[in-house]
């Protein structure tokens, strides 16, 4: 532990005094009420009729001779308290004075009217409930610091009112979500974390060890596989909200730990996800921000039905200003359009993903209103139906808003054979090197072999959807406690 501060040496002698004292940390509280109850409560009958016992985090302290106004935190706000010494008694006022910003106490009494209009409650009695050992920072009101921010996400809460509305709103669109797709038939499932084989995508997995069955097992990055082996045992309309794991990098719209939603609908297609993601997107603007227009930084977001399609080749053009000389359908039109825009391509051999990389770095920024991206190459889709038109794409959108993928969706593929044969390309772009690139899952293929009936699934970024929707332009403003660089100072790690 690092060397303690003048001021919380004071705050330990001050525990130390009360421990002999008799206080012990009290754990007998009842009918409590949170502020905004009293703050709501008329005040038709006489005053001193409705007594009010409320407790909360002591947040300031004003001394007035022998009386003191006092503001306490809850979690419905924040009410200011009124304690006189002729009414709680000379000791107990003495040790009211002594009490310190961020200590918790219970306060009782009825609730009256300052002449500046400020519902208060009169306090008749009081007593300290927890002392805090270390003093919220000296300009808390406003905490600024990011990195600290992040760092004691519990001092964030405390100092920000606006950082405890956005995870409410978090809570309210997960409920959201769920109601929208049980009201639709879907049924909830959880599925395991921890995989023998990392599938569902292309990603660099978090590796562990399994003590008791003494292997190697992978933390999932994606909820697909399982979601499929249960549509394959005849659940045709199923969903999952969970967490996932990418080892890969941190940036304004990355965390490698982030929430998932997946949901996997027998008898449909991916045209078919495209409606009803625009009907869940409504549903969440009405509920949520109470309009179909929500803002997001500098732009105006319009989730009004229906949105856009456009093709992968096609949005290039558009939205990435290539010309249309370059015949981005082929690759030698993909590598003649990268040269003269210079773009250096990964895997310029490979027409797909060297498309989606022209995609990536001139055209995904520039989408800002809700658009459904589609004909996303056969060579970056290994998951996907192929178009029964055009084979060298497949029957997949993303969802762009505001430059961010949110929803990922695909008709998908349950031809057996093809899948071991993708599955086995994957594999050995994983030998020759590539992280990325997922192995063949024996499991999973046996479970296609069974019969997976016609099937659409989407994934959609719930941590993206809540940046949306509260106006929070980095990830790490809407995860309770994101990650960060180890302290080296003995704080939080979180």
């Amino acid at each position: 532990m690092s060397r303690r501060s003048e001021q919380e040496l004071v705050r330990l002698e001050k525990l130390r005094r009360l421990r002999s004292a008799g206080f012990d940390f009290p754990n007998d509280v009842k009918g409590i009420v949170i502020s905004k109850i009293v703050l709501d409560s008329p005040l038709e009958v006489p005053e001193k009729a409705l007594r009010f016992a409320i407790a909360g985090r002591l947040i300031s302290i004003r001394e007035m001779g022998k009386a003191a106004f006092a503001h306490i935190l809850d979690e419905g706000g924040r009410i200011q308290i009124y304690v006189k010494a002729d009414v709680v008694g000379e000791e107990a006022f003495k040790q009211f004075k002594d009490l310190d910003r961020g200590d918790i106490i219970q306060a009782c009494g009825y609730v009256f009217v300052t002449k500046s209009g400020e519902k208060t409650l009169f306090t008749e009695s009081f007593r300290l409930l927890t002392k805090a050992l270390i003093p919220l920072p000296e300009k808390w009101h406003g905490l600024t610091d990011v990195e600290a921010r992040y760092r004691n996400r519990y001092v964030d809460l405390i100092a920000n009112p606006a950082v405890r509305d956005v995870f409410r709103t978090r809570a309210r669109i997960i409920q959201v979500i769920r109601a929208f797709l049980e009201q639709r038939g879907f049924l909830e499932v959880e599925t395991p974390v921890l995989h023998y084989i990392a599938g569902g995508t292309t990603a660099r997995p978090f590796k562990t060890y399994y003590q008791a069955l003494d292997c190697d097992m992978y933390l999932r990055i994606a909820l697909e596989l399982p979601l499929k082996k249960l549509v394959v045992g005849g659940y045709e309309r199923v969903y999952e909200i969970g967490r996932c794991f990418r080892n890969e990098g941190l940036s304004r719209k990355h965390s490698p730990e982030f929430t998932m939603l997946e949901f996997y609908q027998a008898y449909a297609t991916f045209e078919d996800l495209m409606t009803l993601t625009e009907e869940l997107f409504a549903e969440l603007a009405r509920q949520i921000c109470g309009t179909l227009q929500v803002r997001f930084g500098e732009h105006e977001l319009d989730f009004t039905p229906p949105w856009p399609r456009i093709t992968m080749v096609e949005c290039v053009h558009k939205f990435g200003g290539v010309d249309r000389r370059f015949d981005l359908s082929t690759l030698p039109g993909v590598q003649a359009a990268a040269a003269h825009y210079k773009i250096e391509l990964t895997e310029r051999n490979d027409w797909g993903r060297s498309l989606e990389e022209l995609w990536g770095q001139l055209a995904e920024a520039k989408m800002i209103q809700p658009v459904f991206l589609t004909q996303h190459p056969f060579s970056i889709s290994p998951l996907a139906r192929k178009n029964a038109a055009n084979p060298q794409v497949t029957d997949r959108f993303e969802l762009i808003v505001a430059g961010l993928e949110i929803a990922n969706a695909f008709s998908e593929l349950n031809d057996a054979v093809d899948q071991r044969e993708r599955m086995e390309e994957q594999a050995r772009r994983k030998a020759a090197g590539d992280e990325e690139a997922c192995e063949v899952d024996e499991d999973f293929l046996r479970a296609l072999e069974h019969g997976l009936p016609p099937t659409a699934g989407e994934g959609i970024g719930i941590d993206r959807v809540v940046m949306l929707l509260t106006n929070q332009t980095s990830i790490r403003d809407v995860i309770l406690f994101p990650q960060l660089r180890p302290c080296g100072d003995g704080g939080d790690n979180a």
